[in-house]
């Protein structure tokens, strides 16, 4: 289960492990994109 608040810029809130599929050669994409909203906001 995710949700997500469709007017903040990063919040999601997820009931899984992704951390478990994912690995250093290949991030799980929420990580991917998690880092990219970061990176983003970091450059605002």
């Amino acid at each position: 289960e995710i949700i997500e608040l469709n007017n903040h810029p990063w919040f999601v809130a997820a009931q899984f492990h992704p951390e478990l599929q994912s690995r250093p050669e290949r991030p799980h994409p929420l990580f991917c994109g998690l880092i990219g909203a970061a990176l983003e906001k970091r450059q605002a």
